[in-house]
């Protein structure tokens, strides 16, 4: 095929968009119209946790296509249901509801807190977020974010997000109040420049929760599903979380979210919530797929190995080039540059030849690496070595 500008203009305008089409991927690799090939490092901002087209998803997709796309959420389904079990087998959590995107499962987990809020905290609505944090693009989620400049866009923003500072509890602590039902935050703030929250934050967020008597969400759209070397970020600091929203890779790439709560949270009525598409059996098969592949012996051990090498060679480019050094938690990690030119990396490495490489910057000064999970050793080599190259290019 050729690329047409007036063929595109058909889509609405959201983003610059280079002038390539993919076509076709594997693994930790796509192709363009013109049969470049490019190594994904970004992934579908961590959504491809198996990279492109993996057996498993695409096997079990083509066999349920065969036999029940979507019964509607009136009705119980099989794949919905094995995969729920999955999860609350493997979580803390008790009950899960199945929506399609990681900002739908957020507007979820707002709307359970504030629920539970009526029934236990006289109506207390607010939801204590962090600045730089990232939710959505909903008018609640962009509302509850804290990414600069946010609250201007579509303003007014919906009420109740007080915004404390990640990893000081004193800030959070500072804005509890009668209104107050919940504190929420990302384990690992992503858009704002892979950024964790430290343990100790984590337990004594838990730990002021339960003194006040507030509900602990957390929001692992981007860290849940392996991401971070464990199949949930809140398992490393030992905490039992009251909500968790998850999605990107719950799905490796269809649209599929979940709200996770516990049974004493769980306090929605018929009517509550809902969704014609929600848990239909096509995407929850999808997910069950995904999630045997995760936890099945050794995968877990090869995430971490594989963090543990790009963690190495990032920091021995920084290194190199006076960089300031990386960042992360499993497979999402950052490298901290020292001058904002993330953006002309990220474009010299896509159009290099034969192969491109896609990169992510987020903030002018960082490069954020979301990989498939299974990346591979030499994938891992390959990238730190064309790195260098594209630095060296970029830098002269």
């Amino acid at each position: 095929m050729k690329f047409s500008r007036s063929d595109v203009n058909a889509l609405m305008e959201i983003t610059s968009r280079p002038e390539l089409v993919f076509v076709r991927g594997s693994g930790s690799w796509l192709e363009d119209h013109n049969g470049k090939r490019y190594l994904d490092f970004v992934q579908g901002w961590a959504v491809n946790c198996l990279g492109h087209c993996p057996a498993p998803v695409v096997k079990a997709i083509a066999d349920q296509s065969t036999r029940l796309l979507n019964p509607s959420p009136a009705f119980y389904n099989e794949p919905s249901i094995e995969l729920a079990i999955r999860l609350t087998g493997a979580s803390c959590f008790d009950r899960i509801f199945f929506a399609n995107s990681g900002a739908e499962a957020n507007e979820g987990a707002i709307k359970l807190a504030r629920k539970w809020g009526q029934l236990h905290r006289k109506g207390a609505y607010k939801i204590i977020t962090f600045d730089h944090s990232f939710h959505g693009r909903t008018l609640a989620t962009m509302s509850a974010s804290g990414k600069p400049g946010w609250d201007k866009i579509f303003a007014p923003q919906v009420d109740g997000f007080p915004k404390a500072d990640l990893n000081d509890i004193a800030s959070v602590r500072a804005l509890v109040d009668d209104q107050t039902v919940a504190i929420m935050l990302e384990p690992v703030q992503g858009e704002a420049g892979v950024i964790p929250a430290t343990t100790e934050f984590l337990q004594a967020l838990r730990k002021l929760a339960d003194e006040k008597g507030l509900l602990l969400i957390v929001d692992e759209v981007q860290t849940g599903m392996g991401r971070t070397g464990k199949l949930f970020a809140y398992q490393h600091a030992g905490i039992t979380p009251d909500i968790m929203t998850l999605g990107k890779g719950i799905g490796a790439g269809v649209p599929l979210s979940a709200l996770c709560a516990r049974e004493e949270v769980s306090c929605f009525v018929h009517g509550d919530q809902g969704g014609t598409y929600n848990g239909n059996p096509l995407m929850t098969a999808a997910g069950v797929a995904v999630f045997d592949t995760l936890t099945a012996p050794g995968f877990m051990e090869s995430v971490n190995a594989r963090s543990q090498q790009l963690s190495k060679g990032l920091l021995a480019l920084s290194a190199k080039w006076g960089m300031k050094g990386e960042r992360g938690v499993g497979l999402l990690r950052a490298l901290m540059l020292d001058r904002d030119d993330g953006a002309a990396i990220v474009e010299a490495a896509r159009l290099m030849t034969p192969d491109g490489m896609l990169l992510n910057s987020p903030r002018p000064n960082l490069l954020r690496f979301m990989p498939a999970l299974n990346v591979t050793a030499d994938e891992v080599d390959l990238m730190l070595k064309r790195l260098d190259e594209v630095v060296q290019k970029v830098r002269g």
